[in-house]
């Protein structure tokens, strides 16, 4: 049973004997079970307790909310989109929508620290895509993971990278542009006491190859990773939903069902179908949609965004937030 259900149950018992000892005492007892009670008053305890606890197994999940957000790296090319005039907006954006985890996309660290300077109750875990280091230099980008300190502990994780050697840090796959990875999270909700997994991508711009390998690799990971454990996906995938990878990611495994949130989400999708702009700006966004999260059959997908908050159609980056709210099974 898991904890907050286990102390609900234990006050219970108390109350229910505080209750069945008022009718025969008239005093309240000094502590649970700290008097004898008739056949018939255990009898009604016993009734009364089963009854509520299957009642309380039945309650709801406490429901999560995860974003995938590619923040845009800080490139001063980028004029009055440069990251230090949009972190502003990447802050009131995160502040308004509180997600509970963030799977990041482009972020340099500088960016991590700032946004976690921002919203001091997160932490993040990843690390960079060109060296596998925290403390790159110079800076570069990484997928990172941001959590909720006071919801989560993050019980194991790691990075590999999408290349036929995947524990080689910097590696880069068949015909990729960059070095590629996935940062992974094991986490414990602090809630509900349950566990599940996040693992949080990039797949590169130019390669149709190792778009198309990555996603293999990817199912593979998980699977010998989180085995059957519930799993969440997040990501810039550089992939439309009609692409090889995305078919691979949600049909090429029989044994490894990942589904598109925006599919199985029980109230129906809000927001714009497309997730890139390459401008910064609405309107422009149309229907290219390539950031996506994934789930697996044990975590219900509530509801389903991709966010447009804009400032007088100014943008915080040049792709779009997704946010799903799930519960965990």
């Amino acid at each position: 049973m898991i904890g907050n259900q286990r102390e609900f149950f234990e006050r219970l018992d108390f109350w229910v004997t505080f209750l069945a000892m008022k009718k025969v005492t008239r005093k309240a007892p000094r502590a649970p079970r700290s008097y004898p009670l008739t056949p018939y008053l255990r009898l009604m305890r016993n009734l009364l307790f089963s009854l509520l606890y299957l009642l309380g197994t039945s309650l709801p999940a406490q429901s999560l909310r995860i974003m995938t957000y590619n923040l845009r790296l800080p490139v001063e090319s980028d004029g009055t989109n440069y990251w230090n005039n949009r972190r502003p907006l990447v802050a009131s954006l995160i502040g308004y929508h509180q997600p509970d985890l963030i799977g990041v996309q482009e972020a340099f660290r500088r960016q991590l620290d700032e946004i976690t300077t921002d919203h001091p109750e997160y932490a993040w875990f990843g690390v960079c895509r060109n060296d596998g280091s925290t403390t790159p230099d110079p800076d570069g980008e990484f997928s990172a993971i941001l959590y909720r300190k006071d919801r989560f502990d993050k019980l194991d994780g790691s990075t590999f990278w999408l290349s036929p050697e995947p524990e080689q840090a910097g590696s880069k796959g068949w015909d990729a542009a960059f070095p590629r990875i996935v940062t992974w999270a094991r986490l414990r909700d602090k809630v509900s006491g349950g566990e599940f997994y996040m693992f949080n991508t990039h797949f590169d711009h130019m390669g149709d190859t190792a778009r198309l390998e990555s996603a293999k690799l990817i199912l593979r990971k998980i699977k010998a990773i989180a085995g059957g454990a519930p799993v969440v996906l997040t990501g810039d995938f550089n992939s439309r939903n009609d692409s090889a990878p995305y078919q691979w990611i949600t049909h090429g495994d029989k044994d490894l069902v990942l589904k598109d949130a925006m599919y199985t989400s029980q109230v129906p999708h809000h927001g714009p179908v497309g997730t890139f702009s390459g401008s910064f700006t609405l309107p422009g966004v149309g229907d290219n949609r390539i950031d996506f999260i994934f789930t697996t059959d044990r975590v219900r997908v509530l509801r389903h965004a991709i966010l447009s908050d804009s400032w007088d159609g100014r943008l915080p980056s040049d792709h779009l937030p997704v946010m799903v709210e799930v519960e965990v099974r």
